[in-house]
């Protein structure tokens, strides 16, 4: 059984309550043993100077480099986040690999406070991380597997597979 790391890559000290909401959650979600990882590195190369964000496949492959070097590692930032065909993402993961990334930067309203915060990072944790396992998005709306290009998808989705996706990761899970 493959473990899931999580890694606080931002600018800003680390918020150690919101990591260990993150944590139980993806533990929830997985079934898996979760850990909290800690380094002082941090991916400073894929910070992209014309566009004054960082771009996530440079940072998913610096994960997979820089981690802990077994299960998955999701890193999580407050930098803002791109990919090129994209203004932004709230997170990317290699499909099926061992890295993803999340964004707290797209996520915060000052208006919804840190409640809304810490429930819209956990279900993109938990959505990034189901990609690293190999799901990919849900056409179910409420599913935390379902798309979500903008917060207010974030919010109207539920923070826990569907029964489908549920089967699938069990189906992918049987050789991991």
């Amino acid at each position: 059984m493959s473990s899931i790391f999580v890694w606080w890559i931002g600018e800003e000290e680390v918020d150690h309550e919101l990591m260990e909401h993150v944590r139980l959650h993806l533990a929830a979600a997985f079934g898996r043993p979760v850990f909290l990882w800690d380094s002082p590195e941090r991916p400073r190369h894929a910070y992209d100077e014309k566009r004054k964000q960082y771009r996530t496949t440079p940072i998913l492959g610096w994960l997979g480099e820089a981690g802990p070097g077994a299960g998955k590692v999701l890193g999580v930032t407050d930098a803002d986040l791109f990919i090129p065909i994209l203004t932004y993402v709230f997170g990317e993961a290699q499909l099926g690999g061992g890295a993803a990334v999340v964004s707290l930067k797209r996520l915060l309203d000052p208006a919804g406070g840190r409640a809304q915060l810490v429930e819209r990072l956990a279900k993109e944790a938990v959505h990034e991380v189901g990609h690293a396992f190999g799901l990919v998005h849900c056409g179910h709306e409420h599913c935390v597997m379902s798309r979500s290009p903008a917060v207010r998808e974030v919010d109207a989705k539920g923070v826990d597979l569907c029964g489908e996706c549920r089967g699938h990761l069990e189906e992918l899970a049987g050789g991991a």
